[in-house]
């Protein structure tokens, strides 16, 4: 996408008049989790929300007390208690008539690690809350150990051979709580993150959303090449972009083309994965498993056909 298809993609007639994330702040350049703030600014307009924020980079970058880089209220809450901190403020605000929609924006080790048994609970219980986690794929403010989300063959600080175990399935595990909405969002295409997410402000009931946000400083990328790591990860299909709807109605709504050009690529431009030795190959194997079961997921392909077993042959197609 061009330079004015992007900027007419993500303007509106209901551009937030005050910023979600102001200038000033001490999040590190390039980094994704900016970027996507912006982009949800244009997202969700002027409509009135409240932000909870656990311990992550994005809390360290709303500064020292009294003052914040944030244009809307928010409480920070622990690791583990995000969606229960956000359960509690989205239930004030019903009781006080509140039109205010409660966010909670967590790093990938508030969600798929300390933070699960609360953000499980609160998915069980269908509560009127939008967990959006950015996901750059380690704990980016402590130092950059590995977490549950970081890549199979990924250098962290802890790991400085390389990650052994395959990256967790959350968009699967939301899926299974059967919330009313769960979606994994591009940046680097806009005009399907924008719909995902004034969707996910809009609807009732838990919603989550998965957004990739590179880490300059973590991936030991260049800080300038944060949207094109997006956009190999998806061209590649790497990151697969989809939805699911009641989970089980899942869609593909950016179709990949799978190239190696685009995973060998997205590999050499990061150090971390330089460092192990790990190649677009050694990816590509988890890769197809993984679209394996998003057809299934979707419907493309029947379980008989992916298994090739009786077994399923009773089942629903």
């Amino acid at each position: 996408m061009n330079e004015p298809d992007f900027q007419q993609a993500v303007s509106g007639d209901h551009v937030r008049s005050e910023a979600l994330l102001r200038p000033g702040n001490t999040n590190c350049g390039g980094c994704g989790m900016s970027v996507a703030l912006q982009m949800f600014k244009r997202a969700i307009g002027d409509t009135k929300i409240q932000l909870v924020l656990p311990a992550c980079c994005a809390a360290v970058a709303a500064g020292g007390f009294p003052f914040t880089a944030y244009g809307a209220p928010l409480l920070m809450s622990t690791f583990a208690s995000a969606a229960a901190t956000a359960t509690g403020m989205s239930q004030v605000a019903r009781l006080n008539g509140d039109s205010a929609r409660v966010v909670c924006w967590a790093g990938d080790g508030g969600t798929y690690d300390i933070g699960m048994a609360s953000l499980s609970a609160a998915a069980e219980r269908n509560e009127d809350i939008l967990f959006v986690c950015y996901d750059n794929e380690i704990y980016g403010n402590t130092g950059g150990q590995r977490s549950s989300a970081t890549p199979v063959g990924a250098s962290t600080s802890n790991t400085p051979k390389g990650k052994t175990e395959p990256k967790k399935d959350i968009l699967g595990i939301m899926a299974a709580h059967r919330i009313p909405y769960a979606a994994t969002v591009s940046l680097a295409n806009p005009e399907d993150a924008l719909r995902k997410m004034r969707r996910s402000i809009d609807e009732k009931g838990f919603r989550f959303l998965l957004i990739l946000t590179p880490c300059p400083t973590g991936w030991k990328s260049e800080p300038a090449m944060t949207i094109e790591l997006v956009r190999l990860a998806v061209s590649s299909g790497l990151f697969p972009v989809v939805e699911v709807e009641l989970g089980n109605r899942w869609t593909v709504t950016v179709e990949p083309d799978f190239s190696r050009t685009a995973l060998e690529r997205y590999v050499s431009l990061q150090r971390r994965f330089q460092k192990t030795g790990i190649t677009a190959d050694d990816l590509a194997k988890g890769m197809e498993w993984q679209w394996q079961e998003l057809l299934v997921r979707t419907g493309a392909v029947s379980l008989v056909e992916r298994f090739g077993s009786r077994e399923f042959s009773s089942l629903p197609r």
